[in-house]
C-alpha cells in the first residue's frame, strides 16, 4: 500500500468532496468511530463549512460506549464482538436514530500493534454505510502497516464508501 495515498492531503480531499455532494442535497453526515478514534470527524470538519452538512460524531471506543450511546446491543457484543458486521451495522443505525443525519459510517476494528487474534488479526477493520433508510453496506477490510497506517486507510476507505454510497462520479 502506497502510504502517501492516504496522507492528510488525500484525506482532506476525499472530506472535501464529501462535503460538496451532502451540502448540494442538503444531506448531514453522523459518524460513529472506534478504531479511528474520531478521525473520520476531524477529517471531515477540516472542511471550511462543514456545520452544514456534518452533524456530529461518536467516539465509542468501549463497548459501554457503544451500548450507551449507539444502541449497539449486548448479545451482539457478546455473540460476535466488537469488530464485526453485526457491531458496525448497529453502530450505523444508532449514529442515525440519535442524530439529525441521513448519511452515517461506522468503524471499528484491530489498529494493533497487539489485540488481534487468528479470526481477527491487527488491521481487521469492518465498516458500515447508512443513507436514507437504514444501512446499505458493511464491509471487511484487512490493512496493512503500523497502527497509524491501519487507521489512516481505515478513514479513507470509510470517505471512500460514503463519496460512492451518495452517488459521487468516478469513484470505485
Amino acid at each position: 500500500m502506497n502510504p502517501q495515498a492516504h496522507d492528510d492531503a488525500a484525506l482532506f480531499s476525499l472530506a472535501r468532496r464529501l462535503g460538496e455532494l451532502l451540502a448540494a442535497r442538503g444531506a448531514k453526515l453522523t459518524t460513529a468511530e472506534s478504531c479511528t478514534g474520531g478521525w473520520i470527524a476531524a477529517a471531515v470538519t477540516h472542511v471550511p463549512g462543514s456545520s452544514a452538512w456534518f452533524d456530529r460524531g461518536f467516539v465509542t471506543y468501549s463497548n459501554d460506549a457503544k451500548r450507551a450511546a449507539l444502541g449497539v446491543s449486548a448479545r451482539t457484543l457478546l455473540d460476535h464482538g466488537a469488530v464485526s458486521e453485526q457491531t458496525v451495522r448497529e453502530m450505523a443505525d444508532g449514529a442515525l436514530l440519535e442524530s439529525g443525519a441521513q448519511y452515517a459510517v461506522a468503524v471499528s476494528g484491530v489498529a494493533g500493534p497487539g489485540g488481534g487474534s487468528l479470526e481477527k488479526p491487527v488491521g481487521t477493520v469492518w465498516i458500515a454505510w447508512g443513507a436514507p433508510g437504514g444501512v446499505r453496506l458493511a464491509r471487511r477490510f484487512r490493512f496493512g502497516g503500523d497502527r497509524e497506517g491501519v487507521r489512516r486507510a481505515a478513514v479513507a476507505a470509510a470517505l471512500a464508501g460514503l463519496l460512492d454510497l451518495a452517488g459521487a462520479p468516478g469513484v470505485a
